[in-house]
Order: structure tokens, then sequence, then C-alpha cells
């Protein structure tokens, strides 16, 4: 018995173009090509490509099952890990399970974690677009780092001052929300220290992290917001954007 690729690719469940990429990468072998130029398997290459098929669904990679060749049983060590493995990735999928049934009962928003979610349920919008942002940047003690020091930051007139500062906003407006911001940063900083330095040792270490925060603040703020951060870190001394 005889199969034209699209044959072949159509008897094992998969695609022409899989079939290609199995032949490019040396896990199944190339079919003798005829005088016509046609390509031809046979059967050896449908049971070939049928148990790629199998060991792939199992959830072994492209690479293990080249290392396993024409074995019939894949090494105890290989299934082991395996087996580890799946076990993460239910784990995983329970924990999923979990945030979308919060989804359904109490209409979480979906752009983070639940718990994270209700931490950050009072934030204004701005504020809370840049936690999101934060999530991926942030190491797991620099994220706990700023939403620790979030309520003590929001609990302050300068910070509410600044959230509704406008775009036009005169000099004197701008003036009076630096000075009460980078007072109130002072007092956080001898009141909660090592927080901030956990918030920013992560984009020091990472300068593409750091310039991703500085775009991300740029397109939050408006131009009167983004002046009195600069005018704060000169006043502060602080190198890094505003942090709580």
């Amino acid at each position: 018995m005889i199969w034209s690729p699209r044959e072949l690719a159509e008897l094992a469940g998969t695609t022409r173009r899989t079939v290609r990429h199995y032949h490019e990468i040396g896990l199944l072998p190339e079919p003798t090509q005829q005088s016509n130029g046609y390509r031809l398997y046979g059967v050896e290459h449908l049971l070939r490509l049928l148990r790629i098929r199998r060991l792939t669904q199992l959830g072994l990679t492209l690479n293990q099952i080249a290392a396993i060749g024409d074995s019939v049983q894949p090494p105890a060590q290989m299934l082991r890990d395996l087996d580890t493995r799946l076990v993460s990735d239910i784990e995983h999928l329970q924990e999923t399970r979990l945030e979308v049934a919060a989804m359904l009962e109490h209409a979480v928003p979906s752009d983070l974690p639940p718990e994270l979610s209700r931490r950050v349920a009072d934030l204004p919008g701005v504020e809370r677009a840049l936690v999101v942002g934060l999530t991926r940047l942030l190491d797991e003690p620099g994220l706990e780092a700023y939403l620790t020091l979030l309520p003590p930051y929001r609990d302050n007139a300068a910070v509410v001052a600044f959230d509704h500062l406008p775009d036009d906003a005169g000099p004197e407006a701008r003036e009076a929300v630096v000075a009460g911001l980078a007072d109130h940063l002072e007092h956080l900083d001898e009141h909660c220290p090592g927080l901030t330095d956990l918030i920013s040792r992560p984009l020091q270490r990472s300068p593409a992290k750091q310039r991703t925060v500085d775009e991300v603040v740029a397109d939050l703020y408006n131009d009167a917001q983004l002046d009195v951060l600069v005018r704060v870190r000169r006043r502060t001394g602080r190198s890094r954007p505003r942090w709580p």
C-alpha cells in the first residue's frame, strides 16, 4: 500500500505541513522519490507517523521522541518526568478553574488574578492599569512590596490631587502637588524602610524592564502629571518612576 503526502497526513490525523516538519528535523524518514517526482509513502512511514502522534499526545516533546528512536517503550525516567509535569499542569488547570469560578460568581475583572484583583479593587483606572503592567515587570517580593505600600500611599490628599491634576494645570497647582507628594514619599520611606528598594531592585537589574515602566507611565499620565513626577524625583533624589 502506498499513499501520497496528503493521504498519509489524513490517515494520521495531521497536516502535510507537520509531516514536512518531521522530515526536516529527522523524525520521519523521507520517502523514495519516484521518477515522476512524486513522493509515495509506505506502511513503515504510516506506522512511524502514528507513533509520533501518539507520543506527542501523551505530552512528550519532539526532542524526547527523537531520543527514544525506534524503541517501543520510552525510558522509565522519561515517563516519570512526564508524570511530574502532568501533575503540575493539572494543578495549574485546577487553579485556573478556581479563578474562572471566582470571575463568574463575583464578576471579578479578568486582567488580574482574583486575589490580586480584590486588593486593587478601589484603585483609579490609571493606577490599576499600572499594577497590571507591574505584574509582568516586578518579581514577587517587589510586587508584594508595591501592594503593601499602596494603601498608605493612597491615603493622602496629595495623591488625590495628583490623580485629578488636569493637563492644563498651572505652575502653582503643579508645585503644590509636587511639594505634597515629595513630603509624603519621604514620610513613607521613613516609616516603611526597605520596601521601595524591593520595588526598584528588579528594574535596576533590567534596563529593558525599566524602559518599559517609563513607557507605561508616560502613556498613562497627562503632561502635567508627568511634569510633577519628574520634579518629585528631583526633589526626593529618586531615580526611579513614581512608586507608592
